[in-house]
């Protein structure tokens, strides 16, 4: 039996060993040894290639501000592990994480000599996710954040009240298919028979193939650009002004909390999905309460100022669709200033296409690496070092100089891998 924290947390991140192996049956064999914990939430599931965490984030608010208990299940974590586990915002403790280890690790052992072979790191997350939110600590809704792709991924064991899918992307090509409609067809998979799907997908092939998804399931479809729009009207100091249509509402002069002009999309893809809660399930939401929850939205590593005095600013842009709405942003938001760009990523992103786009803001790009086995290292930028590139290996010690160096009206963004981000939000909160 696991009675430290740390123990417990070493038995979780072990099994990263395992790498990445799509499917459900060792879910569907974990969720019928648990009594099967998914059958007991009401629960909202939302995927997407960008955009999951704010839009999980955006309706979290709104649940929250008319008074709902919300449980999230979020990936990854950017300061501490507990917050992939949730409820209205505050991380479970970790005497609630060695219960739950206690509780799947022998089934986990079990699992691992059966045919079907050990259970990943992710897959025992989240069904330590979901016994939490079915026994241990039940709550009136459940948002289950999509780890990779839709169709295969462990989070869909569960039957949702709602589907929401925010964007599709190339990413993850290597095991998700290297066309839009290839990803478009895996992020659909979430989309069950009867349940309706709110989506925000822009391309027309990737639309096609949802439509085709919710016509087959006899899913009601609200699809960004005819159920809903949305007009950007200014960006404000803390966050975006916005006006929202839709076939259930119309606002005017909403004010959402966090930056960027890819959370406008956001935004009102988390308001169309509460408008539906409201209609078609009898939650009890107002405008004020969409209103307020917009407006206090908060989400780490969303151009996130982490200093005033220099100006440095996070972003998890982390994929090529994710940097050009960061570039998009720091245009609309500072145009007429080159930032200095620190940026670390992983080697199995498509970095070629990513760090051009980054020239567009650039004065000087800085690249870096970091303690994950997946980390792009110096020889992995090589080919990109010249002109106003250069690589630093100790990140730490050139954001120190830099802080000194840095007048008010520079910029510093540091962006790239999440995981990078949370060894930056951990520095600094130190």
């Amino acid at each position: 039996m696991i009675t430290a924290f740390d123990d417990a947390l070493q038995w979780i991140h072990n099994r990263l060993s395992l790498g990445i192996k799509p499917g459900l049956q060792r879910m569907e064999w974990m969720m019928e040894k648990l009594d099967y914990p998914e059958r007991r939430l009401k629960a909202i599931h939302i995927g997407g290639t960008n955009g999951k965490g704010s839009t999980v984030a955006f309706i979290r608010s709104i649940l929250q501000e008319t008074g709902y208990e919300v449980g999230t299940f979020t990936s990854p974590y950017i300061e501490q592990f507990n917050e992939r586990i949730s409820v209205n915002g505050q991380a479970i403790s970790d005497e609630e994480i060695v219960e739950l280890v206690n509780i799947v690790k022998p089934l986990a052992d079990q699992l691992e000599q059966t045919d079907l072979g050990a259970p990943t790191e992710f897959e025992v997350i989240t069904a330590m996710a979901m016994l939490y939110f079915a026994k241990i600590h039940p709550v009136d809704v459940v948002l289950f954040e999509v780890g990779l792709g839709g169709r295969l991924d462990s989070t869909n064991i569960i039957h949702p009240i709602l589907a929401v899918i925010t964007s599709i992307g190339l990413d993850h090509t290597h095991i998700l298919g290297e066309t839009i409609e290839e990803i478009a067809f895996e992020k659909a998979g979430i989309i069950k028979g009867g349940v309706p799907v709110v989506s925000a997908v822009e391309q027309q092939e990737a639309k096609q193939v949802i439509e085709k998804r919710a016509k087959e399931g006899r899913s009601s479809l609200y699809d960004l650009g005819k159920h809903f729009t949305y007009e950007h009207t200014r960006s404000l100091p803390e966050g975006e002004e916005i006006e929202f249509q839709s076939v259930y509402g119309d606002f005017k002069g909403l004010t959402i909390g966090l930056r960027g002009n890819h959370q406008v999309s956001n935004a009102s893809t988390a308001i169309m999905a509460c408008l539906y809660l409201k209609k078609m399930y009898a939650f009890l939401i107002e405008e004020e309460h969409i209103r307020k929850g917009v407006q206090n939205t908060q989400w780490p590593a969303r151009m996130e100022f982490i200093s005033d005095r220099p100006p440095i600013l996070l972003d998890g842009a982390h994929n090529y669709e994710g940097i050009q709405s960061l570039v998009q942003s720091i245009k609309t938001r500072f145009p007429n200033k080159k930032a200095t760009i620190l940026f670390a990523g992983l080697k199995d992103k498509k970095l070629d296409k990513m760090i051009p786009l980054l020239d567009e803001i650039a004065e000087e790009i800085i690249f870096t690496t970091f303690d994950f086995p997946r980390a792009a290292k110096e020889e992995d930028f090589a080919v990109f070092i010249g002109d106003h590139r250069k690589f630093i290996a100790d990140w730490n010690t050139y954001i120190e100089e830099r802080k000194q160096q840095t007048g008010e009206t520079d910029l510093l963004l540091i962006t790239g891998s999440l995981y990078f981000i949370s060894a930056i939000k951990k520095c600094f909160n130190n």
